[in-house]
């Protein structure tokens, strides 16, 4: 598979990049600065502002899909969308978050008693950027959202998959390592099943 990765320097998107190379896929990285990254076997770098899309569509083209790890704060959802369209790439996958998961019905974890405020920005834009794709009527999106614990751990190959329900262990932890879920995430390309629906992954 072809697979433009936009972000591919970041926590996840750099675990998404090694997960997607040891399967074999060829992966183009594009970063605002190519010098974040050594040069892999199987991996192209692209320098390109995602927010710019008559600069980002030539960058996409060629590619069976899109995958977008991109700080929310710092892109556009719109302009994501539309750099996609011009660049005839019929699928864009998101690294989502985990504040518009609900934990109660109706109930987001962002409007949670206690949700961080130094993330409320963060997932405010990653709320809103769901919403954008949901209101998408062409494109082939999907949205995978983390646990409430997000950071770099063991690849374990081993974890559970939800909907739109925040996802706890049994002593009610919500969590998943950065690297695990980068194989959730590779699997949904290699085998979609959730074709224009946000879905979440957790112990």
């Amino acid at each position: 598979m072809k697979v433009a990765l936009i972000g591919a320097s970041g926590h996840v998107g750099s675990r998404l990049l090694t997960e997607l190379l040891n399967r074999g896929h060829s992966v183009t990285g594009i970063v605002r600065d190519t010098a974040k990254l050594a040069s892999r076997p199987g991996l192209a770098l692209k320098a390109g502002d995602a927010t710019q899309p008559a600069q980002l569509a030539p960058l996409l083209a060629g590619h069976d899909v899109v995958i977008s790890a991109m700080r929310f704060q710092s892109s556009d959802p719109n302009a994501l969308i539309a750099a996609v369209k011009q660049a005839g790439v019929p699928r864009l996958v998101v690294v989502g978050g985990a504040a518009s998961l609900e934990v109660a019905p109706g109930q987001a974890l962002f409007d949670a008693p206690g949700f961080p405020e130094a993330y409320k920005a963060e997932a405010a834009a990653g709320r809103c950027a769901l919403d954008t794709l949901r209101a998408e009527n062409d494109l082939d999106w999907t949205f995978l959202s983390p646990s409430a614990e997000f950071a770099p751990g063991e690849r374990t190959g081993t974890f559970r998959l939800g909907g739109d329900q925040l996802l706890s262990d049994a002593n009610g932890k919500s969590w998943i390592s950065m690297e695990d879920y980068a194989v959730a995430f590779a699997d949904e390309l290699e085998m979609p099943k959730h074709s224009r629906q946000r879905f979440t992954v957790g112990y």
